[in-house]
């Protein structure tokens, strides 16, 4: 059964990259958010398996390898957002990394666009659900997997469309950037998405935690260990 699966590296505190570049003047290689990007997914890009997708010699064969080739596995297809679309279309050349379809949501429509390997990214014009429906058609009973950038999961979290999260926390306190997780998840005073964890892998600089997505509760008062259930609260 097809699975819609997410993953971000993030630090101890919470964010995928530093505080977002504004600055058009200034190169984002340069900037405070590629400085804390490439802090937290350091781990993915010594990992030989990452760079044995990429085209690369070398890298360690540890856990976080084996982590990475699982998950390059699981994929049938791919959603994710323009501006990592576009970020990656030259660095990943004629054989990107996916091997997979790739759906990419945007406001700006342009024709699909082939690469080697079996990759393809198809534009998506009419938002996330459409593109993981289109994803779900293409990844022959496989995962799709939400690739991101942080934005696009938090969309596809507030929409409900998420059956599994994994988190790859990097032992670091950035103190500000892109929080993948916060208010723009849509919930009400109390609400709050119920997650479970399935599997917690740790190693020598990453802690990996897999959540299978519950979906959204309400925020409950437990009985402060009494015996005579929940607290009810007048006027509840």
């Amino acid at each position: 059964m097809t699975k819609v699966t997410a993953q971000m590296s993030v630090s101890l505190d919470g964010f995928y990259a530093g505080p977002e570049h504004t600055d058009t003047a200034t190169n984002w290689i340069d900037s405070a958010e590629a400085a804390g990007f490439y802090r937290v997914t350091r781990w993915a890009t010594d990992a030989a398996a990452w760079r044995e997708r990429q085209g690369f010699a070398g890298g360690a064969d540890t856990s976080d390898s084996d982590i990475i080739a699982e998950t390059f596995a699981a994929a049938g297809a791919y959603v994710m957002g323009r501006r990592m679309a576009d970020g990656g279309e030259v660095p990943w050349g004629e054989v990107p990394p996916f091997r997979a379809p790739v759906f990419v949501v945007t406001h700006r429509p342009r024709p699909v666009l082939h690469r080697g390997g079996g990759t393809s990214f198809t534009y998506v014009t009419d938002g996330v659900a459409s593109a993981v429906a289109q994803a779900k058609a293409q990844a022959g009973g496989k995962d799709v997997q939400v690739a991101g950038g942080g934005s696009l999961v938090r969309q596809a979290l507030a929409l409900g469309l998420v059956d599994e999260l994994e988190l790859h926390i990097a032992p670091v306190l950035l103190g500000d950037g892109l929080r993948l997780l916060g208010p723009d998840l849509g919930l009400g005073d109390k609400e709050g998405i119920e997650l479970t964890a399935v599997r917690v892998i740790g190693t020598d600089g990453l802690t990996h935690i897999r959540y299978r997505i519950e979906g959204r509760r309400p925020l409950v008062l437990d009985n402060r260990g009494r015996d005579d259930g929940p607290v009810v609260v007048a006027g509840d």
